[in-house]
């Protein structure tokens, strides 16, 4: 039976640099290079003014999506340390067994990168994004670009942009973007297959215009490719455990994240939060409450129990279930298969998350802000790259930094360009550039 090989699946040739050989001698490992490379770079370091879930920022400080990667981060780190360990136990045989030491790295990695293709204000910027095409003005563009051209459009994925701005090669950088390894590149991709196989969900992992390089890198890591689908490939398995970190994360600490805004009160946070214990462990867990009386001391302490024991518990699934991740036959995410009790807490969680923080009216504002900040700031653009002769196209197109290609010879390239532009905007920004083109705020003279 067709399977994956850790052997390839851990490579750490690096994407757009397999030519050059590395003579000088690291102390750190090509993995840890790659988080360090992400660590700083200017758009994780945007991450900090995009909204995660609550508006930016009020009195109470919540988390951004600079916060939330790197609490996934930490969080990926401990699911990889975890199989690592024990995987490098069951190749003791194989030569390349000691690359297993190098999960956690490879996740942590990985989940620093998941979010850095995000456009401003939230989820909700992706959905403006799609929306516009699909519903919009931009509805006009469908006719000058391919069909599949058009579905990278109107189904605009953070995911895919994540690739996109880690692996293309942007006006005056060099050849293979960021050049991460093509393990944590891999472990990024949640949907390894492109929007014209996305389907009534509308995922997929990359563009039309890095088509390409993601076959390239699956080819090269030997990831399976889906029965009768030639586009469609099988996920890297570690990028299970980056889904994991990233599941446990956003529905834990919004919780936490709630409490602190008094959308949910203190009894109802700790039911929430208890409700994944029972028997000793509970008995255990309130017996470390009662000794402290800070109630958001008390909070971060359940927080943090039901972190390990969601971690815990992905990990052995994940250990328990490897052959078939190998096989490319896995049925859902690994939080989808945590026990049942456990199971039980986090959709408890997940439905009211859902009805309380996710439908909030702070929320639900940024949102409807995000929509027309984000609509108007395409219309103007969009018409610029495809009127640039124009007296205010020409003012316009010279204060975009010169990495955007907005001179493309294609509709389809022009188009990207003005969308690399505006998701790489922090919500700030794009607030910013919004009203000065609307005339509602101008510079100090």
């Amino acid at each position: 039976m067709d399977k994956m090989n850790w052997g390839n699946l851990l490579s750490s040739k690096r994407f757009g640099l397999e030519a050059l050989s590395e003579n000088k001698k690291h102390d750190r490992t090509e993995f840890q290079r790659d988080f360090d490379r992400l660590i700083f770079s200017a758009p994780f370091r945007r991450l900090q003014n995009k909204t995660q879930v609550f508006p930016l920022p009020g009195s109470v400080f919540v988390h951004n999506r600079l916060t939330h990667s790197l609490e996934v981060s930490s969080v990926g780190r401990s699911l990889g340390a975890n199989v690592g360990k024990v995987l490098k136990d069951k190749y003791k045989d194989e030569e390349w067994r000691k690359m297993f030491y190098e999960c956690g790295s490879i996740v942590a990695a990985a989940c620093l990168a998941h979010d850095l293709g995000n456009p401003p204000f939230g989820h909700s910027g992706e959905k403006a994004i799609g929306t516009y095409f699909s519903e919009g003005n931009g509805r006009k563009f469908e006719d000058v670009v391919s069909d599949d051209e058009w579905q990278d459009f109107i189904h605009f994925e953070g995911n895919a942009n994540s690739f996109r701005l880690l692996a293309h090669q942007f006006v005056g950088r060099r050849k293979g973007g960021f050049a991460l390894t093509y393990a944590t590149l891999a472990s990024i991709i949640k949907y390894p297959y492109p929007s014209s196989l996305s389907g009534d969900k509308g995922k997929f992992g990359f563009f039309q215009s890095e088509k390409e390089s993601f076959q390239s890198i699956a080819e090269q890591l030997g990831l399976l490719k889906r029965e009768g689908q030639n586009l469609k490939y099988c996920r890297h398995p570690l990028v299970y455990l980056v889904e994991a970190a990233d599941d446990i994360c956003y529905q834990v600490m919004d919780i936490e994240d709630a409490h602190k805004l008094k959308i949910l009160t203190t009894r109802e946070t700790i039911d929430l939060l208890t409700g994944f214990f029972s028997g000793k462990r509970l008995d255990s867990i309130h017996k470390t409450m009662s000794m402290v009386d800070d109630v958001n001391e008390q909070v971060a302490y359940l927080r943090s129990c039901v972190i390990g024991l969601l971690v815990d518990e992905c990990s052995r699934f994940f250990i328990e279930h490897e052959e078939t991740i190998l096989q490319g036959k896995l049925v859902g995410e690994l939080i989808d298969n945590i026990s049942d009790h456990s199971s039980k807490a986090y959709q408890d969680c997940s439905e009211l998350a859902f009805a309380r923080i996710y439908r909030s009216s702070d929320v639900l504002d940024i949102e409807l802000a995000g929509y027309q900040i984000i609509s108007t700031l395409l219309d103007k653009l969009l018409y610029a790259v495809f009127n640039p002769n124009e007296a205010y196209s020409k003012l316009f197109l010279n204060r975009v930094p010169m990495q955007y290609d907005m001179g493309a010879e294609t509709a389809y390239g022009k188009i990207q360009a003005v969308l690399d532009y505006i998701s790489g905007m922090t919500d700030v920004y794009a607030l910013d550039l919004y009203r000065k083109i609307n005339g509602m705020s101008l510079p100090v003279l």
